[in-house]
C-alpha cells in the first residue's frame, strides 16, 4: 500500500457512517452475546487462539453478525476476505479460491473467507463452496438473517458450526449509544454532544435490540440538531423521537401514566373490550415498554381472569411470551397483539384466584395431617407405620373415579373451587357432577 492508498483508506474510514467505525477491533471491546463469546465459550476461545473453523452466524439485523466478523479479522493471523452475497458472482470466487490456494501452497497461510448474507447465495454457488470448505482452503464465516436449516445446503451446514445471536439486551443497546455520542476517537466526542436519560431509554427501546438503528439515530441527530446557548448539542427526547422516525408518546414507565395504562390494559381484557386492550397496548409499545413486563400481564390475566373457562388462553399467553422474546421488536408487537386480544375474547372465570385464595387462608388458620391412607407408602416398613392403607386407585374405578376422603380430617368439608358456567368450565362442572353424584353450588 502506497502512501496515496493509505490517505484514501483513512479518509474513507472517517467518512464511513458512525455504526461502521464503531465496531469494535477486538472481543474485549463487543457488548452483549456472552452466551457465545464469554470468555469460557468456544467461540472466544477459538477466536483468541486463532484456531476458528468455519461457523455461520445467525441472528437478526444490528446484533453483531459483521462485528463478530470484522474482529476476526484484525484478530487472525491469516488472510482476511469479505464477500457480499447479494453482489458477487462466481467469478469473485473464483478469485478468492486461486489467490487462497497460493498463500496456502507457498506461505501456509490460511484465507478466512466472510460472505455476508450467504442464504442470498443459490444452491449452485453453495455447492461450489463446499470442496474448498472440507478440505481447509477456505475457512467459511457467514452471516445471514434468515434460518440457516433451511437457507444453508445441508452439506454445507454440516462443515460449519451455527452460532446464534439474540437481539440486544435494552442495557447492551445503552451502552453502544454512550459511545456513540461520547467517544472521541470512533464515536461522535470531538462534537461535545449530551444526551438526556430519557432520550437514551426511548432510543435503547424502539430499537428492539437492533444496535445499528439506535446508532444511526444518534449520528443523525447530532448532525442536525443545532447547539443551544451553551453551545453543546443536546439530544433530547423529541430529537431522538425525530431521528428514529418514532412519535414519542409521553409515558413515566415509573410514575403514574405507566401504572394507570397497565391497569387500564388488563381491567379491558378482563372486561372483554378487544378494542381498548388493543389499544391500551399499542400505548404500551408506542411509548418503548419492556416487551417482556407486558408479556407477564398477559400471562396474568390469561389464568386470573380467564382460568378454566378457557384453558387454551393461558398456552397461549405463555407461546406469546417466548416467542415475542425470541422474535424481538417490532414484529413481537403482532405476536402480543393476538395473545391480548384471545384473553380479552375468552369466557371469563375468577375460579382459581378464590380457589388458592381460600385455601390459603385455610393453610393460615388451621393446622391439618394429611390422611394416613394418602401419605406415601414406597419404602419399607411403611405397612407397619400404617401408610397408604386403604388408599383406592382411581383408575381400577369406572370413569376412573372412586369416591375417598383426601382432605384432611380437620378441614373435611371444606370447599375451594367453585367451577363457573362460562365457557370450558361449564363442562367441569357438568362432569365433576356426574362423577360425584352431587350438585356443585356456585358461591
Amino acid at each position: 500500500m502506497d502512501l496515496f492508498d493509505y490517505a484514501r483508506e483513512k479518509n474513507m474510514e472517517k467518512e464511513a457512517p458512525l455504526a461502521s467505525r464503531l465496531r469494535p477491533t477486538s472481543l474485549d471491546e463487543v457488548v452483549g452475546q456472552r452466551h457465545i463469546i464469554g470468555k469460557d465459550k468456544l467461540l472466544y476461545r477459538a477466536i483468541m487462539a486463532d484456531k476458528l473453523t468455519s461457523v455461520i452466524f445467525y441472528g437478526p439485523p444490528g446484533t453483531g453478525k459483521t462485528t463478530l466478523a470484522k474482529v476476526i479479522a484484525h484478530t487472525t493471523r491469516g488472510e482476511f476476505t469479505q464477500i457480499n452475497a447479494t453482489a458477487a458472482g462466481k467469478k469473485d470466487m473464483e478469485e478468492v479460491i486461486s489467490k487462497a490456494r497460493e498463500l496456502q501452497g507457498m506461505y501456509r497461510r490460511k484465507t478466512i473467507l466472510f460472505i455476508d448474507e450467504i442464504h442470498r447465495f443459490n444452491k449452485g454457488q453453495q455447492d461450489y463452496l463446499l470442496p474448498f470448505v472440507e478440505d481447509g482452503t477456505i475457512v467459511l464465516i457467514g452471516a445471514t438473517t434468515e434460518n440457516p436449516y433451511f437457507e444453508v445446503n445441508g452439506a454445507l451446514l454440516s462443515r460449519s458450526r451455527i452460532f446464534e445471536l439474540y437481539p440486544l439486551e435494552k442495557e447492551d443497546v445503552k451502552i453502544l449509544i454512550r459511545r456513540a455520542v461520547y467517544d472521541r476517537e470512533k464515536g461522535m466526542g470531538s462534537y461535545g454532544a449530551e444526551i438526556d436519560d430519557d432520550a437514551l431509554d426511548f432510543l435503547a427501546d424502539v430499537a428492539g435490540g437492533d444496535a445499528r438503528s439506535a446508532i444511526n439515530a444518534v449520528e443523525l441527530g447530532i448532525l442536525t440538531t443545532k447547539p443551544g446557548e451553551d453551545g453543546k448539542i443536546c439530544l433530547t427526547l423529541d430529537v431522538a423521537g425525530e431521528c428514529i422516525q418514532r412519535r414519542v408518546v409521553r409515558y413515566d414507565k415509573k410514575g403514574d401514566n405507566h401504572y394507570d395504562t397497565i391497569s387500564a390494559f388488563i381491567k379491558s381484557m378482563r372486561g372483554s373490550d378487544p378494542d381498548a386492550a388493543v389499544y391500551y397496548l399499542a400505548k404500551m409499545l408506542s411509548a418503548g415498554e419492556d416487551v417482556k413486563f407486558i408479556a407477564r400481564r398477559i400471562m396474568i390475566c390469561a389464568s386470573e381472569d380467564v382460568g378454566n373457562a378457557d384453558p387454551m388462553a393461558l398456552s397461549v399467553a405463555v407461546s406469546a411470551a417466548l416467542a415475542a422474546e425470541r422474535v424481538g421488536m417490532p414484529e413481537a408487537q403482532i405476536i402480543l397483539s393476538q395473545a391480548a386480544l384471545y384473553v380479552a375474547t375468552a369466557p371469563k372465570s375468577n375460579s382459581a384466584v378464590m380457589a388458592i385464595d381460600a385455601a390459603m387462608e385455610s393453610v393460615r388458620q388451621k393446622k391439618t395431617t394429611v390422611p394416613a391412607h394418602l401419605q406415601d407408602s414406597h419404602y419399607r416398613g411403611s405397612k407397619n407405620l400404617n401408610r397408604g392403607i386403604g388408599y383406592k386407585y382411581a383408575h381400577d374405578f369406572p370413569n376412573h373415579y372412586v369416591e375417598q376422603q383426601y382432605l384432611p380430617d380437620e378441614i373435611l368439608n371444606e370447599r375451594f373451587y367453585h367451577p363457573g358456567d362460562n365457557g370450558r368450565e361449564k363442562e367441569i362442572k357438568a362432569w365433576l357432577e356426574y362423577i360425584k353424584g352431587i350438585e356443585i353450588k356456585k358461591v
